[in-house]
C-alpha cells in the first residue's frame, strides 16, 4: 500500500505542474494539440521512470556521504553529494538523447512537430525536480508515506511524477482545443487564458489532497 500511496500521491497530490509549477515552459508551448502533448508526455514519463531510479542508485552508492563504503572502508568519509546536480543532469541528458533518436526513427511526424522541445527535455526542470525531490525523500523516516527507501520506490515515484506531468499537459491541450471555438476576450487569448485554466486545474487537483489507501 505504501508504494500505491506514493504512486497516487506523485500523480495527483505532488503533481509537478500544479503543485510545484515545474516544466512550465514545455507545458505552455507544446499544449496546442492533444496529439503533440501526448507524445511529449509519454517521452517525459519514460525518461523520468528511468532516470529517477538510476539517480537513486547513484545517490545511494556513489554520491551521498559514505556511499562508496561498499568499495572499501577507507572511502567511508567521502561525500560527493555536491556533484548531484551535474550527475543527475548527465543521466537525464543521456536518456533524452536516446528518446530523441527513437522518436526520430519511428515517429518522424511527431519528431518534426515537437521540434526543439524534444531535446529540451534534457533541461526540463520537472525531470530534474523528480530526481532532486527523490533525493530529499531518501532521508525521511520509514513511517513517512513519502519516504523513498528503495530503487523500486524511486521507480514508482518517477513513473507517477511523469504520468502526473503528462496528464497535466494532455488536459490543458484538450481544453485549449475547445477554447479555439470559444469567445475569449482579446487580451486573454493565448498564454493568458492558459494560465487562468492552469490555475483552475491546480485548484481542482487540490481536491485529491489527503487521499490514502
Amino acid at each position: 500500500m505504501d508504494l500505491l500511496n506514493l504512486f497516487v500521491s506523485s500523480i495527483f497530490i505532488d503533481n509537478m505542474v500544479f503543485a510545484f509549477f515545474l516544466g512550465m515552459c514545455s507545458f505552455i508551448a507544446v499544449s496546442k494539440t492533444v496529439e503533440t502533448a501526448a507524445g511529449l508526455g509519454v517521452a517525459v514519463t519514460f525518461i523520468m521512470a528511468l532516470t529517477v531510479p538510476i539517480d537513486y542508485l547513484l545517490n545511494e552508492y556513489v554520491l551521498k556521504a559514505g556511499g562508496l563504503s561498499w568499495i572499501s572502508e577507507s572511502f567511508a568519509d567521502i561525500d560527493l553529494s555536491f556533484l548531484s546536480f551535474i550527475i543527475f543532469i548527465a543521466v537525464i541528458a543521456s536518456f533524452t538523447q536516446l528518446v530523441e533518436m527513437v522518436v526520430e526513427k519511428y515517429a518522424p511526424a511527431l519528431y518534426s512537430t515537437l521540434g526543439i522541445f524534444l531535446p529540451l527535455i534534457a533541461v526540463n526542470c520537472a525531470i530534474l525536480g523528480g530526481s532532486l525531490f527523490m533525493q530529499t525523500r531518501v532521508g525521511l523516516p520509514d513511517t513517512d508515506p513519502k519516504a523513498i527507501k528503495s530503487a523500486v520506490a524511486a521507480l514508482i515515484y518517477g513513473l507517477g511524477s511523469g504520468l502526473g506531468w503528462a496528464f497535466a499537459i494532455i488536459g490543458i491541450s484538450a481544453i485549449n482545443e475547445k477554447i479555439k471555438y470559444s469567445k475569449v476576450p482579446a487580451g486573454l487569448r493565448g498564454v493568458g487564458i492558459t494560465f487562468i485554466v492552469t490555475g483552475l486545474m491546480g485548484i481542482a487537483f487540490m481536491s485529491f489532497m489527503g487521499i490514502k489507501f
